[in-house]
Parts: structure tokens; C-alpha cells; sequence
């Protein structure tokens, strides 16, 4: 185990500094970056290697025996679920939006009173491993644990492609590396964490991490208040001051733009001269480009309505992401690591805390690179466009309130918050694949602990291969869809089947499979067809579905259609899992024969 930990950091190590060779158009090398970031990899394998000693049954491996404190599981949540998407993304669109960069922050967070009031405890009481294990309680094993399988490892895919090609490009940005190594680095690391440390070390690395960005990201914004005498009121008046002359010069731009587009038109009827009918296709495509910019800069950041145009839509995005928050595998999964419903409880109200506190602090991060990043042309490229995107808003932000050294720092935190996002996934996916599928479907149960730890470390590294693999594929494409998309998937089938298993009496298995395969259909089709994938990725001139965020019809679908299968069930199978509903309940409400910690 040492010589195989040590071999591979060895080559990951390797990875780093050939990439850090000669690579032309990227940001300078940050040597306080480079440090952190190896001393926290150093770190993480420390834990890892300690964490393997004591991961000995299948209960250590997917939950760590049972035996994280509610204190501890609140903050491995919270550092599993604070992506480089939440500290990255929402600091960048509060950037760009401004005010309506909020709903992105708000829902993420009203999906944890779902949890915590819902979910959680029942988790606990009635699971061992996975979220399929509630779900299948008194239902078909095989049809609801094959549902369930499919559901999580088609929400882990995404999520992990979309955090590969963040780490890939946030790397290739702060580090110089090439894109490629950068996935493939991020992926080794995965694979080690997850094979050899199981649920101990990833809990430990996501600990470490949601510490990390959490005094980052207080520092930031200490730092950006502390500008404006700790005055909320001073920092948006000058962010709003700052914005109205933006929208001044892109209007002016762009009146120039329409003018020359004007004159090139004229110039142009008639023409036959190539030269002069290029010369009016450019003017033209500067004018689109400039009248683009000219929207983008007229939103007033301080109203509502400049993401989310209709009430449909922000509606439909705000069930995907509280709904969707109650169905990520690698979120539910964590229930199961404490000792019971109490920590179960105790853990969610602690994550809460956290992650509310932190969406706040991208609110006011968001704003801060408004003021002191958006006119220092030290961040700005030719185009007066932020250098490296929207989304390095909160890293050059940092630059700019702590210099090179803090720059160094946040770098290695955003680094580190991707590694812990992807061993969670890499472990839920691993877990469906090993205990879902291969123990309760393929083996119905006759297996042993050893064989199961087996395919799960098999599976993690297949996941390792396949999201590196895609990770680089995707390098191009806009990746924005597939975070959606896996939000909406876990609202549309995974949220349903679980919410309905524990809570309606009168659920079967024929209601589950068949309402939450429509659920899981109708996401990937709408947006597939619709405007973010059909249009934007697959540059189709118009989306055969008009509909951008799915979840409100998936969602819909998905309830009605589990409902109406399930009462017009008069199998035998039904009559089964109706009357099973009171034991499963007892032990819901009571945790009378749940699983406990193991002793170590």
C-alpha cells in the first residue's frame, strides 16, 4: 500500500512539473500556489494511508464504520457540497448579474430544510450503504435498486465531467499546465483517495477543505468590506456606479458599431468586389457582438429579472436545485457515517450553518470583483474581457486583496475543493455500481464483504478512467448543462422514488420504476432538445423544446405518474409493499433495528 501510494504521488508529482514547462499563453507559474498545492496533496495521501489501516470491512469502506461525530459529518458535507462551482460560479455570476446571482445561492440552500426535517433521520433509520437501500425497503429490490443505480451513476458521470473540465481549465489557468495533464493529475489523486481510503479519507479530505475555503472565502470578504468601512450600502452604491459607466461605453461602442455596419450594408448593395462584401459580413458580426455587450452591460445588478426573465423558468430552476439537493447520491450517503438519527440531524443543522455562511460571503465576493477587479486592466485581456472568464472573478479577486502569496493560497484551496467534490462522487458512483447493483441485483445477496470491497475499487477506478477520458473530450463543450442536468435528474428520479418510499403507504414498485424512468427521461430529453445543449453545444439554429430548465415538468411528471401507476397496481407485488409500509414506518420513527457504529 505505502510503495503503491508513494509510486503515484511520485508520478502525479512528475505530471506537475512537466506540465509546468514552457507552456505559452497561460498565467505565469505561482510558485506559493505550487507549494500549497503539493503540501496539500501531501497532506490528503498522509490521511489516506492512515485512513486504509483502518478501513478493513465494506461498513468502513462506504461509511466509515459509522463512526463520524454529527459535528465533523456537518462539516465533510458542507466541504462536499461548496463545489468550485458554488465558490467559482455564483461569485462570477453575482459578477455578471449581479442581484440575480442570489437564486443560484439561495437554491442551493433552501434544499437542506428538505433534508433536515425529511430526510435525514429516515436516511438513517432505514439505510445501511445507499439511498437505494430506503427506497427498496419494502419495494422490488431488483427494479428499484437497478432504478436507483442508474439514477445516481448518470448524476455522478455529470457531475464528475463537469468538475474535471473545471479542474482542468482552473489548473491550466493558475498552474500553467497543459489541460490535459491537469485532468489526468486530478484524476490519479481521485483514484487513490477512493480506492485505498474509502468513506474515512474522503471525510477527512472534504473536512480539510470546507475549513479551507471557508477562511479564504471570510478573509475575501473581510478584506473587500473593510475597503468600504464594513458599509453593504457603500460597497453596492460603488458597484452600481461602476456598472452605469460600463453600460455607458457599451453603448456608445456599439452606436459606432451600428453606424459602421450602416455604412458597410450601403458599401455593400451590389457589390461584387470579395473584399468589400467581407469587409460588411465583419462589420456586421462587430455590431451582433456589440450590441451583446451592450445587453449584458444595461442589466441593472440591483434588480431582479436579468438571468431568470419569467416566473416558469426561475420556478422551474429553483425545483431543480431544492429538489435536486435531496437527491444527490453522494450527499444522502453521508447520512450514513454517524452513529445515528440524532447525528444524522445534528450534521445537516451544522452543514446548514456552513453553507449558508459561505453562500453569503460569494454574495459579497461577487460584488467585491465588481469594484476592484473590473476596471484593473492587471486582469483584463485585449478585449477588456476578464482574464480566463467570468468564473476566475474570486481568484483575482484574492490577488487583489492579498497579493501573490493569499493568490497562492486560494489557488490551492480551489484545487482542493475540486478533489474532495470528486472523491464523494467517485464513492457514491463506486457504491451503486459494488453494493446496488453487483451485491443486491447481480448476486441477490450472496456475497462476501471481501468480493464487494473488490468490485467497488474495480468500479472506483473505472469512474477514474471514464471521467478523465471525458473530462478531456469535453474540454470544448459548455459544461454549464451538465450540472444542471444532473441536479434535475436526481429532482426527477432520484427525489421522488426516496420522498414517496418513506412517506406514502401506498407506493409500489410497478408506481416507482415506471414514474421515476419518465422523471429520468424527461430531463435528459428537454434538455437535450432544448436550448443549452441543442443550440449552445450543438450550434443548431432553434431548440425543437423551448424550455431551458426542465425540472418543473420533469419533476411534475415524475410524481403524477408514480402516483397514478401506483394506485391502479392490483398486483400481488402491491399488496406486498403496502403492507409493508408499518414495520418500515416503526423503524423510520423509532430506529429499532437500524445499523450502528463499529467499534474500532
Amino acid at each position: 500500500m505505502k510503495k503503491i501510494v508513494l509510486l503515484m504521488t511520485l508520478f502525479a508529482v512528475t505530471l506537475f512539473a512537466a506540465g509546468d514547462m514552457g507552456v505559452e499563453g497561460q498565467r505565469g507559474v505561482n510558485m506559493s500556489a505550487i507549494v500549497m498545492f503539493l503540501l496539500f496533496v501531501g497532506a490528503t495521501l498522509g490521511i489516506t494511508y492512515w485512513a486504509a489501516k483502518r478501513t478493513k470491512t465494506a461498513k468502513d469502506f462506504y461509511t466509515a464504520g459509522g463512526g463520524i461525530t454529527g459535528f465533523q459529518n456537518g462539516l465533510a458535507i458542507a466541504g462536499d457540497y461548496m463545489s468550485a462551482a458554488s465558490f467559482l460560479g455564483i461569485s462570477g455570476m453575482v459578477y455578471m448579474k449581479g442581484y440575480d446571482g442570489l437564486i443560484y445561492s439561495i437554491g442551493f440552500l433552501v434544499g437542506w430544510p428538505i433534508i433536515l426535517f425529511m430526510v435525514a433521520e429516515q436516511l438513517r433509520n432505514l439505510g445501511k450503504y445507499t439511498f437505494a437501500d430506503v427506497a427498496s425497503y419494502r419495494l422490488g429490490q431488483k427494479e428499484i435498486r437497478t432504478l436507483a443505480a442508474i439514477g445516481s451513476l448518470v448524476t455522478v458521470v455529470l457531475y464528475l465531467i463537469a468538475q474535471m473540465v473545471g479542474a482542468g481549465q482552473l489548473i491550466k489557468v493558475l498552474f500553467g499546465l497543459d489541460y490535459e495533464v491537469a485532468v489526468i493529475l486530478v484524476g490519479i489523486l481521485m483514484i487513490l483517495y477512493v480506492t485505498f481510503g474509502g468513506m474515512l479519507a474522503t471525510t477527512w479530505v472534504q473536512i480539510i477543505k470546507a475549513i479551507l475555503l471557508l477562511s479564504g472565502a471570510s478573509f475575501i470578504a473581510i478584506a473587500v468590506l473593510a475597503h468600504y468601512g464594513f458599509s453593504l450600502e457603500a460597497l453596492f452604491a460603488e458597484a452600481v456606479n461602476i456598472k452605469e459607466h460600463i453600460a455607458i461605453g457599451a453603448t456608445a461602442a456599439a452606436d459606432l458599431a451600428r453606424e459602421a455596419n450602416a455604412t458597410a450594408a450601403a458599401l455593400a448593395v451590389g457589390a461584387t468586389d470579395p473584399a468589400v462584401i467581407e469587409a460588411a459580413k465583419s462589420a456586421s458580426e462587430a455590431a451582433a457582438k456589440a450590441i451583446k455587450a451592450e445587453k449584458e452591460a444595461g442589466i441593472d445588478i440591483m434588480a431582479p429579472g436579468g438571468l431568470l426573465s419569467d416566473p416558469v423558468s426561475a420556478i422551474s430552476l429553483g425545483m431543480a436545485l431544492m429538489f435536486g439537493t435531496a437527491g444527490l447520491p453522494h450527499i444522502l450517503m453521508r447520512f450514513f457515517t454517524v452513529a445515528d438519527a440524532k447525528e444524522a440531524r445534528k450534521s445537516v443543522f451544522v452543514a446548514t450553518g456552513f453553507i449558508g455562511y459561505f453562500y453569503m460571503l460569494t454574495f459579497i465576493i461577487g460584488f467585491g470583483a465588481i469594484v476592484l477587479v473590473s476596471q484593473n486592466p492587471a486582469y483584463l485581456d485585449e478585449a477588456g474581457k476578464l482574464i480566463g472568464g467570468t468564473n476566475m472573478a474570486a481568484i483575482h479577486l484574492s490577488q487583489a486583496v492579498g497579493g501573490d502569496l493569499f493568490l497562492g493560497f486560494i489557488s490551492a484551496v480551489a484545487f482542493a475543493t475540486i478533489l474532495a467534490v470528486v472523491s464523494g462522487l467517485t464513492l457514491a458512483g463506486a457504491s451503486a455500481v459494488s453494493h446496488d447493483l453487483y451485491a443486491s441485483v447481480i448476486a441477490k445477496g450472496k456475497v462476501d464483504e471481501i468480493q464487494e470491497m473488490r468490485v467497488s475499487k474495480m468500479a472506483t477506478i473505472a469512474l477514474g478512467i471514464i471521467a478523465i477520458i471525458l473530462g478531456i473530450a469535453f474540454e470544448e463543450q459548455n459544461i454549464a448543462f451538465m450540472v444542471g442536468l444532473a441536479f434535475a435528474i436526481a429532482a426527477s428520479s432520484n427525489f421522488p422514488v426516496l420522498f414517496l418510499s418513506i412517506f406514502w403507504s401506498k407506493l409500489t414498485t410497478r408506481g416507482a420504476v415506471i414514474g421515476g424512468s419518465l422523471g429520468l427521461a424527461t430531463a435528459i430529453i428537454i434538455v437535450i432538445l432544448g436550448p443549452t445543449v441543442w443550440v449552445d453545444t450543438l450550434k443548431n439554429a432553434a431548440p425543437i423544446i423551448n424550455i431551458k430548465y426542465p425540472a418543473i415538468y420533469s419533476v411534475t411528471i415524475a410524481f403524477v405518474a408514480i402516483w397514478f401507476f401506483s394506485i391502479t397496481d392490483k398486483s400481488e407485488r402491491a399488496r406486498i409493499d403496502e403492507e409493508g409500509f408499518e414495520a418500515q414506518n416503526i423503524r423510520c420513527q423509532t430506529g429499532i433495528g437500524a445499523d450502528g457504529a463499529t467499534a474500532h
